[in-house]
């Protein structure tokens, strides 16, 4: 069996790569593993899906194995990921389970677990539940009889309970703002323009009437054409997009214009900042956010940390050092204080406190950030580890570091999932970017290149 678990849960095509068997042994490692630690009561499980058609017969599966198990579930449905861990700390849950490929395509879906209190896993425990997988796959187990199969709760106020908590957390209200608000036709559909709603501003949902086969298609955070045309139509203050299970938040300006994950982690830091509550005027990014971030927090005497890619680095950071805001150029913010894993609904409703708070437009507060154009290209190689250390490689990327200074900067990354090198280069002019980059793509293909 290959590696089971990526950067963010278990994730392949829907009863192809990701089948009901897999979900069901995949339930029953999670639900020995995560409630290993106390045995005293049945383990509790807070199971949750986004809109795909698919996520009913993988949460059947779910369930089925969870309950295999000795596991008590309680379904909350459709809600987004961060929801749903919000849930297992409301419900003191043993651990939760998320059914949802996030931003992927409609024909995949994922797993994603949560520990106790509605954090992610740490890779430890990633590999235990994947031995367990492999060891035992579903039929393994010794299995509970009688009393001792677990029960099947519907929890029907679950969003609810979870809109509350979001609208209670801004610090000024929204009355005024006019917001369109693209759900993605995924798990925020109904969960954001309420929340929205309440928080009091005016609210034009678009891709919201989700029928199971069309979440992401064409719009979402992955697709901000029709969002900038719907804010422009509607005269709108500015526009959200989130992704298929809501855990990404991006912008659209009144203007049309596009502010991204590093300019919303930059307003909101620079307004926690002001407010007191930015711990050690410290915020956390990965090395993929642009070089403009660093620069535009460092004028503003605010540090910036970075991790390796993935929000679960960035999570990582945050709990480990008891900081308050972190994130990804993708959408991801976190905001520790309120949620234990990155919150697009939670995101958009700071952003547009913020917004409404100061008075001023979303792009004037953006224009914090200046943005230095940033080239990435993926270099298909035969031996990644060749492609990104050969001496060749190291010395162009010296060079290019020497010729940049300070006005720019070279990132290197073999990928984790692909025989791929990714090159990416930021510089003060796209043309200089583009230069470098090519340049030292052509030593990473002659250092280990592919065959024909």
């Amino acid at each position: 069996m290959g590696r089971l678990f990526g950067t963010d849960g278990v994730r392949g095509r829907a009863n192809a790569d990701l089948t009901p068997e897999l979900s069901l042994a995949v339930a029953v490692a999670a639900a020995h593993t995560l409630a290993e630690q106390d045995r005293s009561h049945p383990p509790l499980a807070v199971v949750g899906r986004d809109t795909r058609a698919s996520g009913e017969m993988l949460e059947a599966a779910v369930v089925a194995g969870l309950t295999s198990a000795g596991a008590n579930v309680v379904r909350v449905g459709v809600l987004p990921t961060p929801g749903v861990a919000f849930l297992v700390g409301e419900a003191k849950a043993d651990f939760g389970v998320m059914l949802s490929a996030s931003h992927n395509p409609m024909p995949d879906n994922g797993i994603k677990l949560f520990a106790a209190g509605g954090h992610k896993l740490p890779d430890d425990v990633e590999m235990k539940i994947e031995a367990a997988v492999e060891a035992n796959g579903s039929a393994g187990w010794q299995r509970p009889t009688g009393a001792g199969v677990g029960r099947v709760h519907d929890l029907l106020d679950g969003a609810e309970h979870y809109i509350q908590h979001l609208v209670s957390t801004i610090p000024h209200r929204l009355d005024g703002l006019k917001v369109v608000v693209d759900c993605a036709n995924g798990a925020a559909s109904e969960v954001a323009p309420v929340a929205y709603r309440e928080a009091g501003a005016e609210v034009i949902a678009i891709h919201a009437e989700p029928d199971g086969l069309n979440i992401n298609d064409d719009c979402g955070s992955q697709h901000l054409d029709n969002l900038r045309a719907a804010v422009l139509e509607h005269g709108a203050h500015l526009g959200i997009a989130h992704d298929g299970d809501a855990d990404r938040c991006l912008a659209i300006s009144a203007d049309g214009s596009e502010v991204d994950g590093d300019q919303i982690m930059a307003i909101l830091a620079l307004a926690m900042r002001e407010s007191g509550t930015l711990t050690q005027d410290t915020l956390v990014a990965t090395v993929m956010s642009n070089l403009g971030l660093r620069l535009a927090m460092s004028a503003a005497g605010i540090r910036l940390l970075e991790t390796k890619v993935g929000d679960r680095y960035v999570l990582e950071e945050l709990r480990g050092s008891g900081l308050a805001l972190g994130g990804e150029q993708s959408g991801h913010v976190v905001l520790p204080a309120y949620a234990t894993t990155g919150d697009g609904v939670l995101t958009g409703l700071h952003l547009m406190a913020r917004v409404a708070a100061t008075g001023r437009t979303l792009a004037e507060l953006a224009s914090v950030v200046t943005k230095l154009p940033q080239v990435l290209i993926n270099v298909p190689v035969a031996d990644r580890t060749v492609g990104a250390g050969a001496p060749a490689v190291l010395g162009a990327v010296q060079r290019a570091e020497a010729e940049l200074g300070e006005t720019g900067r070279v990132l290197l990354r073999p990928s984790g999932t692909e025989p791929l090198v990714r090159v990416m280069v930021e510089a003060p002019t796209l043309e200089l970017a583009q230069e470098v980059a090519e340049r030292i793509a052509t030593e990473v293909r002659a250092a280990s290149p592919v065959p024909a």
